[in-house]
């Protein structure tokens, strides 16, 4: 069966209640895989803490329809319950195009109903108008009962029962204002899970309030896997998954590693989709897990390395002050390694990071410009065309990304790697993209879903190069941007 957690818009506590419900059955020893509609990174980290299973990205933006479809069918059915996160309110699309790639678009894909959570806070009466609304505008999907989130008292709550009562919408949960129970959060969101000393505090009084609040007896069938999703799996899921120029890519037996990898895995680099490490992992890649923070040298004998994104400037002093470790990752990158990086990854190999209060932090310097954050938030998906062939994209390529930071480069690149569009329209963003020999750094996030061949062609290059030890030193390629 499975459901999905929507808003009525965003804010409402999705998350919060998503969290309650994970918490809740994961305390009764249930094994539950979760999902989150969209690209973020932070909300499946808090996922994937409480159910102890990767949390998947359904995002038909970055990927496909096929693909979204074919993602949950094979996670789902290798779990007793399922359960999806919405994405801002029911039937928030992108731009231009309708309800495209929101929650209500998942639910029409997936064949599965909605628990709809609503801001109680300050509503009575008004709460029938917003049930009735959601549940009537798309007959392709179906509510299957509400959550009342922030409400204030018994009488507040019978007041909201008694409007709803013609709907006949079930009351699933029914969760109070909650004032001594928060996340922090800071400029891009919550703040990782990583850096929350108190978080399994938090998890237990949600796990309380799920336990009282949420009516089990009806929500356990609707969150339990059932035989369709081992049948639709077994039809659309293949042992080979296919790559976008027809090449396949199968699972490589463990004796026949193929390349090692190291991964910035840390505070300050966290960002990862987990289909995109795994794609590596069936190419025939060792994914070596380090820390650009804590560790004072790179992982032995790799000949890749991936960046993914995080807050390198919330632990710029700290990056900055692993000086022998930086100067490892800018000998093994001028060495020749093949590098990727993203977002936070770009950062770093920027020559310095200047921070919210101006105070600057050397890096990598591999990149020859500086990261300054500011206040301005640049958001949202990139259609983004490949100005010259690069050691991942051939030139003209088309990929599909998301962009999400407070940051900005103060020197742009001559010779950009992408120019940028909004996935909707036409409307140019700009340039974007360092493309060098052996680097592929951008503000972009790509999930490799639907451009498999991006990382086969990453494996391919990490095999034509030697093993970085660390302690040789290589000779040094020219690194000038193309």
């Amino acid at each position: 069966m499975s459901i999905i957690i929507a808003g009525e818009r965003s804010g409402v506590g999705k998350t919060t209640v998503t969290l309650t419900l994970l918490a809740s059955l994961r305390r009764r020893g249930l094994n539950i895989q979760s999902f989150k509609v969209g690209p973020d990174y932070i909300d499946p980290m808090f996922h994937e803490y409480v159910t102890g299973l990767p949390c998947r990205n359904l995002d038909p933006v970055l990927t496909s329809e096929s693909y979204v479809q074919q993602c949950f069918n094979h996670h789902s059915c290798q779990s007793e319950y399922n359960l999806i996160e919405g994405v801002m309110g029911l039937f928030d699309g992108i731009g231009n195009l309708s309800d495209f790639a929101s929650t209500a678009h998942i639910a029409r894909l997936l064949d599965i109903p909605i628990i709809l959570v609503i801001d109680c806070s300050r509503l009575s009466g008004s709460v029938a108008a917003i049930a009735h609304g959601y549940s009537s505008l798309d007959p392709r999907i179906k509510i299957a009962g509400l959550i009342l989130n922030r409400v204030g008292s018994e009488r507040h709550l019978s007041l909201l029962k008694a409007s709803l009562v013609s709907l006949k919408l079930p009351i699933l949960g029914v969760l109070r204002r909650q004032d001594n129970i928060t996340i922090p959060d800071r400029h891009l969101g919550l703040i990782p899970t990583a850096e929350l000393p108190k978080l399994d505090q938090i998890i237990d009084s949600l796990a309380d309030l799920g336990d009282i609040y949420f009516d089990w007896e009806q929500l356990l069938p609707l969150l339990k896997s059932s035989s369709l999703s081992s049948s639709k799996s077994s039809s659309n899921i293949s042992p080979l998954i296919k790559g976008e120029l027809g090449r396949s890519v199968v699972d490589i037996p463990k004796s026949e590693i193929l390349c090692k990898i190291a991964v910035a895995r840390d505070q300050a680099f966290n960002f990862y989709y987990q289909d995109n490490l795994d794609l590596l992992e069936k190419l025939g890649a060792e994914l070596v897990f380090w820390s650009p923070l804590n560790d004072d040298q790179l992982p032995k004998d790799i000949q890749g390395m991936y960046f993914g994104g995080g807050f390198p400037e919330v632990f710029a002093s700290q990056l900055a002050a692993n000086v022998n470790l930086i100067q490892e990752v800018k000998n093994a990158i001028l060495g020749g390694i093949p590098t990727i990086a993203e977002c936070g990854g770009l950062m770093y190999l920027c020559e310095q990071i200047i921070d919210f209060d101006g105070k600057t932090w050397p890096m990598v310097g591999i990149l020859p410009t500086l990261a300054q954050m500011d206040r301005k938030l640049t958001l949202g998906y990139r259609r983004a065309v490949v100005l010259e062939n690069t050691f991942l994209i051939d030139m003209n390529t088309s990929i599909f990304g998301h962009e999400f930071h407070r940051s900005h480069l103060i020197t742009n690149n001559s010779k950009p790697l992408f120019n940028t569009y909004r996935y909707d329209c036409d409307e140019n963003t700009g340039f974007e993209g360092w493309g060098l020999p052996n680097v592929h750094a951008s503000y972009i996030h790509q999930h490799w879903g639907e451009s498999q061949d991006i990382p086969q062609r990453f494996i391919q290059e990490c095999l034509k190069n030697k093993h970085f030890s660390g302690s040789v030193k290589h000779e040094h390629r020219e690194i000038n941007p193309r």
